[in-house]
Order: structure tokens, then C-alpha cells, then sequence
């Protein structure tokens, strides 16, 4: 790209900008405040309030450990709200930085632990802070309506969720998006007792303790890796407690290494648990193709559903990356793959906005349409009809209204592995040849997750083609004949693998694949990506023809198959039954396509390592690391499986 047209671009997104923010100056005043919580912390918060005074407006909270900035009375943000709508709707928008963080007083801990009972003012968590900040809003800020909403994504999205156990009255409506619910089960830190390496350490070399008093945001941080190869960057960095040479004095990477079972340390900071007897309105957000927090959105879902039967309960899950229906972007498109309409910005205007519309502003606060400007926005938000349950089905691209998740009606099936690679509904047939695969793992050569380079974890590796896979010695597939018609599935996949290793630990890695026909028309190209310089960076392009759309893929460790808190080796060459759960899909594996499974033992470096010995893996040493040769059964007594809910 010339640098003319670099720098012209630049000027525009310059003045796009200045334009938000002046748009917000024109229509929001903008004040600081410094909440106190009741063991005398005190909380720095940015309050943004219409300039309208006919009518009162409801407060919209966002809680997050990511800065509120910019700070001070005369410097505004660029936007206001979870999008464009909510600034031209009117509401009041609040904006904490939560313990311990930035400008706002005391302790920040990790994932702060809930304290189910409370025995004085010295116990405090995100909870109580939510609920003491709520009562100080809607008794010190003016125009208010007292009600209260709130938002948040990823980090703030598990303060929103924590805001909903012992609620304050005011608190009316809530949206967790992509929450991180609970970090050793399904988000950010670990898989099914498997660490997700690249991901955390890129978020911990930027993300560290605040040392001393509140003080405002300084330069960002960055690591310097000296090669774009990731894969080739953690290869040679060894085992993953070598990673402790490169954050030294890391107190939250330490955490992480310190605990890889699932201990107290790790149970009291899953939020799910306790998120009982909901009384707001809930609708929690989440993508499909999120690398970091799909489960987190599918486990306050089901908590609360479970717990709280009379709540409002919403779940919205779209074709996004992590966040990616926020912002300004279409949603139209990831990676490899073209969802056919703009759906970030239909959950924008037609989902996000109806559920906050009709939970905080009552009819006396939609006036006539000649009175308000914009106000008929808000009577067609009023009149929506939200499901349950509004889903994207990718495959064939659109948006579906469920009164329950998984849809009911949605029947249970099974898909057995077979032999020679045979993929069916039906069971292994009657003994005879060979009854299990197997290849060897070697540690020194593990499964890239990514079939090019990359230096950390793609935010849309969730569409990587897996032919690079399939290719490999070291990954069985198996897949069906050609569909004849549609396959429609909708919830949890099960899996069951019968297993033996000639080591003492292993991981099973699982995904399921779409294969496209080979006469598949390809794509438009993607438009070039802008890169830190302005210069192109060249796109992933993928032929379509034979494309295996990674669908949904998740691994296991195999030591953890009894528990998860105490795990057990291995006996060489004695087979054992490892069963779990990949997140919901919602997927049309359409006809004319394939559906595949691939089975293998390491997805690097998306995952750490296993030495295939039973050893404490952040403690192992380069002598640990052993090649091991896998088996997968797949005869009568001893059936592997994927378990899918088939829709009608």
C-alpha cells in the first residue's frame, strides 16, 4: 500500500474518532467519581449522563479490570455503551475499574473467589463491590430511572455474571458476553486438564500486578519473541516451567503453573456455582468460533437455567471470534469462512438492544415519536419478541429462534468409528481383523494447531482448514460416505474413546470436521489486512474445494480420565475409556459434504506438551518427553464415539 493512501487512512480513522468522541461531548456530561465499598475501598468510576433532562434514563454498568480510560472530566470515549444504538437511545453510562486496577483502590486478585457468606464488612468480592456500587449510582447520580444494566465481554463479562448472585433490586437486566466462567474448566486456562500455552502467555506478558497506589494506564507492554513462528518460538523454549525464565517474577503466570489440577485454587474461582435464585434478566452473548470463553457463555446459560427456573434466561450464540459481534463489525465474515448476512450487526440493533429497551425503559420513557428524537427505535425495541434461545446455525447460515437449548425435539445419535477410516451411524460390527488404530506421538514433533505460521493464537483458528492434519501419520481420520441430504446438529457433542499408550500419559485430542465436495466455488478474496506499519499482510487464502472446516475441536488429558483432582498413570498397553464433552455446536453439515473425525495426541502449541509420562508437566524435564504409540479401539466391547444431538 503506498504511503500516501497509509497516511490518508489514517487521517480518516483520525477524525472518525474525534467525531465519536465529539458526538458523545455534544450529547453526554461526563463526571469522576470514587465509590467507596463497605470495607472502605474506593472504587474509580466514569459516569456519562445525557444532557436531556426531560425524562429520566436507566444507568448501564460495565465493570472492568482493562482501564476505563480516558481519565479526567474533559476527555471522553469514543463510544458509549455495548454499540452505536445505546448512545443515540439515551441511557447513563457507568464505567469502573474494578479493585485493585488502574485508578481505583485496593487488592486486585485474579478471578476474585465469591464468598457465599458474608460475616463482616472486611469480606468483599465482585458481588458485594457490584452491589454497593449499584446503591451508590441510583442515591448520587442524577436522571436516573433506578434501573440498573449491565454488559460486559470476557473479564467484564465474569463481573457481570458475579453481579447476579445476591443482586441489588436495582439491577434489572444483565448480558454476560463470552463470561469467563470457570478458568480450569473450558476458558482461558485449561482444557479438560490440558493448558492453553500461546494464548496465556501473549495475555500475561501484557497483563501484570499493579504495584503501589491507583495510578493511570502507562505504555503498553509487549514481549519480544524474535521469530513470527510460534510453533517454533515454544518448541525451543522446552518444558512449559522453562516459560518461568521468560515472566520471571510473573504472580499470575505462576498461579497458573502452580496449580494444573482441578484444586481449591481453581474451584473457588468458577462463578458458576454459585449463580443461584437469578432475579434479573439475563441474556448471556457468545460465538461460536470464540477461542478463549465458548464454554464460559454456555455454563452461566445452563446455571442458571438449572438453578433459577423462573428467571428470564436468554442465551444469543453467533458465528463470531471472541467479542466479535461488538464494535463496528459486520459480522459477515471469519477467516475462511462467509456467513452470508451481517449478523454482528443484527444482534446489535435487533437482539442486544430490544433486551435492554424492554428490562430498563418503562412506557412513560418512550415519549411520543414528535417529542424525542430517536425514540422510535426504542418503541420497535419494545415490541420485539425475544426466544429463549436465538441461534446462528452455520452451514447453512442463519438465524434460528429456539424455546429451549439444546432444541427440543433434537434427537440423540451416536457416530462410530470403524474400520479403514469408516465413519457411521451404525455400531462396530462382529469381531473380525484389526479392532483399533494407532500411530505414534512424538513430543519432539508435535500436531501444529495451524497449517501456516503464526506467532500466538489466532483469534479465528477455529476455521482453520484441517488438511494439514489429516496429512500427518501421527492423526487418524475417519468420515463418512457423501451425505444425501442434510445433518443438522444442535447441542453438546459427546465423545468416547476406548485408548491404550505404550507411555503413562497421554493427550486425546478430538475434532469434528466438515469436508467440503471438491467442486466447492471458492470465495472472494479477503481484502487485505493493515498491518502495524500500514503495509498488507497476506491472508490465509483457502481453496474451498475439499476444505475440512474445523467444526468443533477440544483436547483431553489423558491422566485426569477418573478426576480431575487426583489424576492416575497409565498402565502401557492396557486400554481405558476416556469420556467428555466438546462444546455445543450448531452446524449443518450440508449434502454433497463429509462429516470427519480426527483423533490425535498433541495440537501445538495451542496446547502445552505432554511428556507422555506421568509427571507434574510444569516440573518435567527434557529426559520426560517420550514418543508413545497410541491405540483407538473401535470393536464391539469396546466402541469409540462421538455423540451428537440430531435435529429433525
Amino acid at each position: 500500500m503506498p504511503l500516501t493512501l497509509c497516511l490518508a487512512l489514517a487521517v480518516v480513522a483520525q477524525t472518525t474518532i474525534a467525531a465519536d468522541s465529539e458526538s458523545a461531548r455534544a450529547s453526554y456530561t461526563k463526571y469522576e467519581y470514587r465509590i467507596p465499598m463497605r470495607d472502605g475501598a474506593r472504587l474509580f468510576t466514569a459516569v456519562y449522563v445525557p444532557k436531556d433532562t426531560t425524562q429520566t434514563w436507566p444507568v448501564m454498568l460495565t465493570r472492568t479490570p482493562y482501564s476505563v480510560a480516558p481519565y479526567g472530566v474533559d476527555a471522553y470515549r469514543t463510544s458509549l455503551g455495548p454499540s452505536e444504538h445505546f448512545m443515540k437511545e439515551k441511557f447513563i453510562f457507568a464505567y469502573q475499574d474494578v479493585r485493585g486496577r488502574y485508578m481505583s483502590e485496593g487488592t486486585f486478585v485474579e478471578m476474585r473467589p465469591h464468598i457465599a457468606v458474608k460475616r463482616g464488612p472486611k469480606d468483599v468480592d465482585e458481588s458485594s463491590d457490584t452491589f454497593d456500587t449499584i446503591a451508590w449510582l441510583i442515591k448520587n447520580v442524577p436522571g436516573q430511572n433506578g434501573r440498573v444494566g449491565m454488559s460486559g465481554i470476557s473479564y467484564p463479562g465474569f463481573y457481570t455474571a458475579a453481579a447476579l448472585i445476591d443482586a441489588h433490586p436495582a439491577l434489572k437486566a444483565a448480558s454476560p458476553q463470552a463470561p469467563v466462567a470457570d478458568m480450569y474448566m473450558g476458558d482461558d486456562a485449561y482444557h479438560n486438564g490440558a493448558f492453553l500455552l500461546p494464548h496465556n502467555f501473549s495475555f500475561f506478558t501484557r497483563f501484570v500486578e499493579r504495584k503501589g497506589e491507583p495510578e493511570k494506564p502507562k505504555q503498553t507492554l509487549s514481549f519480544e519473541y524474535g521469530t513470527p513462528d510460534g510453533y517454533d518460538f515454544f518448541l525451543k523454549m522446552g518444558p512449559l516451567g522453562n516459560s518461568r525464565k521468560l515472566l520471571p517474577g510473573h504472580a499470575y503466570w505462576q498461579e497458573y503453573l502452580d496449580h494444573p489440577t482441578l484444586d481449591d485454587f481453581w474451584k473457588a474461582r468458577s462463578i458458576v456455582p454459585h449463580l443461584k435464585k437469578v432475579t434479573p434478566a439475563v441474556m448471556t452473548v457468545g460465538g461460536w468460533f470464540d477461542a478463549e470463553d465458548l464454554q464460559g457463555s454456555l455454563s452461566v446459560y445452563r446455571a442458571i437455567e438449572k438453578s433459577s427456573p423462573g428467571a428470564t434466561n436468554m442465551l444469543v450464540m453467533g458465528p463470531w471470534s471472541h467479542g466479535g459481534w461488538a464494535g463496528k463489525n459486520d459480522g459477515d465474515r471469519l477467516g475462511n469462512l462467509h456467513f452470508a448476512s451481517k449478523t454482528a450487526a443484527f444482534f446489535r440493533e435487533h437482539i442486544e438492544l430490544p433486551f435492554f429497551v424492554q428490562h430498563l425503559k418503562s412506557k412513560r420513557d418512550v415519549k411520543d415519536v414528535k417529542d424525542v428524537k430517536d425514540v422510535k427505535t426504542a418503541k420497535d425495541a419494545k415490541d420485539v419478541k425475544l426466544p429463549e434461545a436465538y441461534i446462528f446455525h452455520t452451514g447453512i447460515n442463519e438465524w434460528r429462534r429456539h424455546d429451549a437449548w439444546p432444541p427440543r425435539g433434537a434427537t440423540r445419535r451416536s457416530l462410530y468409528l470403524g474400520a479403514g477410516g469408516r465413519l457411521g451411524w451404525d455400531a462396530a460390527p462382529a469381531a473380525g481383523g484389526t479392532e483399533f488404530d494407532e500411530y505414534v506421538s512424538d513430543p519432539a514433533r508435535p500436531v501444529p494447531f495451524l497449517g501456516y505460521v503464526a506467532q500466538a493464537m489466532t483469534f479465528d483458528y477455529m476455521t482453520e482448514d484441517q488438511r494439514h492434519a489429516a496429512r500427518r501419520p501421527d492423526v487418524l481420520v475417519y468420515e463418512t460416505p457423501v451425505l444425501e441430504g442434510d445433518v443438522s446438529v444442535a447441542g453438546p457433542v459427546g465423545v468416547t474413546l476406548h485408548v491404550s499408550t505404550s507411555g503413562t500419559d497421554s493427550d486425546f485430542v478430538v475434532k469434528l470436521v466438515d469436508v467440503y465436495p471438491g467442486d466447492f466455488p471458492a470465495p472472494p478474496s479477503p481484502a487485505p489486512a493493515a498491518g502495524a506499519s500500514g503495509a498488507p499482510v497476506p491472508q490465509n487464502a483457502v481453496k474451498h474445494g475439499g476444505y475440512q472446516q474445523l467444526v468443533r475441536g477440544e483436547p483431553f488429558r489423558g491422566k485426569y480420565r477418573k478426576s480431575f483432582e487426583r489424576p492416575v498413570a497409565f498402565e502401557p498397553g492396557r486400554p481405558e475409556t476416556i469420556t467428555f464433552t466438546l462444546p455445543d455446536v450448531a452446524h449443518t453439515f450440508r449434502r454433497g459434504h463429509k462429516i470427519m473425525v480426527q483423533v490425535q495426541s498433541s495440537w501445538f502449541p495451542f496446547i502445552d506438551r505432554n511428556p507422555q509420562k506421568f509427571t507434574d508437566i510444569p516440573g518435567a524435564k527434557p529426559e520426560d518427553f517420550v514418543k508413545a504409540t497410541q491405540r483407538v479401539y473401535r470393536s464391539p466391547a469396546r466402541p469409540s464415539a462421538l455423540t451428537l444431538y440430531v435435529l429433525r
